[in-house]
C-alpha cells in the first residue's frame, strides 16, 4: 500500500515518518484493562501500511510486554521501519520486576539491551534512549556503553528522555545524539523555552510523547468527565472538575480549526506540533484502530505561514490551569506515577 503520511523527517541523521506510533499502553489501557493482543498486532501492521515508520516502546512498558507485542507484530516488515526503545529503570532483567530507583550502570545497560533485542525479535535497536537520567552514573559512562553497543551493531542511534539541559550538552559532546524525547503538546508547552532552542543549536531531533494530552486534545474528555480508579489522568490538576471547563478552551479552538481545515481536532493538534519545527516528530499512542488511522494522516494537514501565526497566537492566549503531573515513573504495577520535572533532573 502506498504511504499515506505526507512527509518524512530527520532525527539527527535518522529518517522517520512525520508521525510515529507510541507502543506504550498496548498491554493495558489507562484504566488498566487489557486490550486484545491480536488487535494490537493489527494496529501496528496497519500503521506500517499507512506509512508510519517510527515505532516507540521501552523495556519499562509492561514491563517488557510492549516490546514483545511490537516484536511479534513487526516481523514481516522489520527492515522497513525504525524501532525505538529505552533503558534506565531498575528492572529485573529476567522477571521484569520493577525495583526501586534507576539503573544506568554500563554493565546493566548492555544486559538490558540484550533483553530488548530478544523481545523485539531483532538484531539492532535503531534508536535507543536513556529513559531517565541516573544521577549516580556520569552521562559520559552511559555514552561509553552506548558507543560499545554501536560498535557491535546492536544500537544505531541514541537519545535521552526528560533530561536536564546540562546533561543534554554533556551527552551530545560525548556521543552525538539523534533525538530527545519529552512531553510536548498544546496542553504542555514546557520544552519551548529552553529544550527546543538547545536541540536546534545542537542539531538534535525532538520526539513528543503525549502529543494529544492523554486524549484531551482530540476531544475525548469534556467538562463532565470523571476518571476511573487507576486512570492516571484522575490525579492531574489539569483535568480536575474545577479546571476542566477553563482548559476546554483549547479543545474548542481545535474544533474550530478542524472545521476550517476539514480535519479532526486531534489532527490539528498533531499538525500544530509538526509546524513548530521541521525536526519535531509526535508519537501518539493508541489501542484503537480508528485513532491510529486518524493520527497517521495528520501530516497531510498543512498551514500557511499566516495560519500558523494565527493559531500560535490563539494557543498562547489560553493559559492552562491546574498542575501537570511531572514526567512519569512506572510503578510496580505499570501504572504511571510522577517523578521530577523536566529540566530539574540532576545534570
Amino acid at each position: 500500500m502506498a504511504a499515506q503520511v505526507g512527509s518524512r523527517r530527520k532525527l539527527g541523521s535518522l529518517e522517520v515518518s512525520a508521525v510515529g506510533l507510541g507502543v506504550q499502553n498496548m498491554h493495558r489501557t489507562y484504566q488498566t484493562t487489557i486490550p486484545d493482543r491480536a488487535e494490537m498486532h493489527r494496529i501496528i501492521a496497519s500503521a506500517h501500511d499507512h506509512g508510519v515508520t517510527l515505532f516507540d516502546t521501552a523495556e519499562a512498558y509492561g514491563p517488557h510486554e510492549d516490546e514483545r507485542i511490537l516484536g511479534e507484530a513487526t516481523q514481516p516488515f522489520r527492515n522497513d521501519i525504525v524501532i525505538a526503545s529505552k533503558f534506565g529503570w531498575n528492572i529485573d532483567l529476567e522477571t521484569g520486576e520493577r525495583r526501586p530507583g534507576l539503573n544506568s550502570r554500563p554493565e546493566h545497560i548492555k544486559l538490558a539491551v540484550e533483553g530488548s533485542l530478544k523481545r523485539l525479535r531483532t538484531d539492532r535497536i535503531d534508536l535507543l534512549y536513556q529513559h531517565r537520567v541516573d544521577p549516580t552514573v556520569p552521562i559520559e559512562d552511559v555514552a561509553g556503553a552506548i558507543k560499545d553497543l554501536m560498535v557491535e551493531g546492536k544500537v544505531l542511534h541514541w537519545g535521552l528522555s526528560e533530561m536536564g539541559l546540562g546533561t543534554l550538552r554533556r551527552a551530545h559532546a560525548a556521543l552525538p545524539l539523534a533525538a530527545v524525547q519529552s512531553e510536548y503538546s498544546m496542553l504542555w508547552r514546557g520544552p519551548e523555552a529552553e529544550v527546543l532552542p538547545l536541540c536546534e543549536q545542537l542539531g538534535i531531533g525532538f520526539v513528543c510523547w503525549s502529543p494529544l494530552g492523554v486524549g484531551f486534545l482530540n476531544g475525548a474528555i469534556d467538562a463532565q468527565t470523571r476518571f476511573a480508579q487507576g486512570d492516571i489522568r484522575g490525579g492531574e490538576g489539569r483535568f480536575s472538575p474545577e479546571n476542566l471547563p477553563h482548559n476546554l478552551a483549547l479543545v474548542e479552538l481545535l474544533k474550530r480549526w478542524a472545521i476550517r481545515k476539514n480535519a479532526a481536532p486531534g489532527q490539528i493538534a498533531l499538525a500544530w506540533l509538526l509546524a513548530q519545527r521541521p525536526w519535531i516528530v509526535p508519537i501518539p499512542g493508541t489501542t484503537q484502530m480508528a485513532h491510529m488511522t486518524e493520527n497517521s494522516a495528520a501530516a497531510q494537514v498543512r498551514f500557511s505561514q499566516e495560519e500558523i501565526a494565527e493559531l500560535n497566537a490563539a494557543v498562547r492566549a489560553i493559559e492552562v490551569q491546574g498542575a501537570r503531573l511531572p514526567p512519569p515513573v512506572l510503578s510496580f504495577s505499570g501504572v504511571e506515577a510522577p517523578t521530577q520535572e523536566l529540566g530539574r533532573i540532576p545534570s
